[in-house]
């Protein structure tokens, strides 16, 4: 945190709208490099880029842009792709550059960073850098989101809305029922599946809290007998009624909206830096973890 004891997360959580809006301008910038409608494509990251990268992969397809998988960079497969997108903000991490030397020379390659002067710029074919969305934080918000933003508007999702909802969170205070509960989960489905995963990741890292992640509709195979009084059952996406009143007869707090995901992401974010420092942790630097990932000997 600097001096003023305000965290370096908050800030960025806060730019977000603002670095949305110049990631759609460099979407239409870029379009040319980006994967292209029919190819067959992967997506690769680690941490929050690889949750990014599955809501990535389900919603280019599911936009009809073609065949798309995500993988955890460590456990990308030998495929005939077209195009492999590596997610990476520092551009250093290990299982990434190791993940693309490891391709076919065939396979096109495009990295997407927040800075081009690091290894990725000549481990791939093409570069996208989203300088604006660098982060000072160990905890990532505004680059995932910007690159996720990159990602959505090139395959057709009208982004201004998102923006003026992400805007219209950050105008209001955390909601207190939220902050520093013993046991988070998050329900979605489809591409916002990966964004739930991402928002369980923040609760998880800032706050060090019991967080958890599902498909809405398998949640009510097993997991749910965890659910008690003490649990936050969050669903993104508009909500199953039927599953709704099945999660509240536990005496669980239900938490619905008709929101974006990505905006939704936003409320969560804020949640795991109060319910970090409720706890007297460091939402900037949060135990045991680093900014990027460098294994030895690499």
């Amino acid at each position: 945190m600097d001096g003023a004891g305000r965290s370096h997360v908050l800030t960025e959580i806060a730019s977000q709208p603002e670095c949305w809006s110049r990631a759609v301008t460099v979407a239409r910038e870029s379009a040319t490099v980006l994967p292209a409608p029919g190819a067959r494509v992967a997506v690769i990251g680690c941490g929050t880029s690889l949750h990014i990268a599955s809501a990535v992969a389900a919603a280019r397809e599911a936009a009809g842009h073609g065949e798309t998988d995500a993988f955890p960079a460590s456990e990308m497969p030998v495929r005939p792709y077209d195009l492999v997108v590596a997610l990476t903000r520092s551009g250093t991490t290990t299982e990434i550059l190791r993940a693309l030397d490891q391709l076919p020379d065939s396979v096109r390659t495009l990295g997407i960073t927040a800075d081009a002067s690091t290894p990725i710029a000549d481990a791939v074919d093409d570069l996208v850098v989203l300088d604006f969305a660098d982060e000072q934080s160990v905890v990532q918000t505004r680059f995932a989101t910007s690159a996720l933003t990159l990602l959505r508007a090139h395959v057709g999702h009208d982004l201004a809305p998102v923006v003026e909802q992400a805007a219209a969170v950050l105008d209001q205070p955390v909601d207190a029922a939220l902050v520093d509960r013993p046991h988070y989960v998050f329900l979605a489905r489809g591409w916002m599946l990966g964004v739930a995963a991402e928002a369980a990741l923040k609760v998880r890292e800032a706050a060090s809290a019991w967080s958890e992640v599902y498909p809405s509709l398998e949640f009510r195979h097993g997991p749910l007998s965890a659910a008690d009084d003490s649990a936050v059952i969050w669903m993104f996406g508009d909500p199953n009624a039927s599953l709704v009143r099945d999660v509240a007869v536990t005496g669980a707090h239900v938490e619905t909206t008709n929101r974006d995901a990505q905006a939704e992401l936003v409320r969560a974010q804020r949640v795991a830096v109060a319910s970090a420092l409720r706890r007297g942790l460091d939402p900037d630097h949060p135990r045991h973890l680093t900014r990027s990932v460098v294994l030895s000997g690499s």
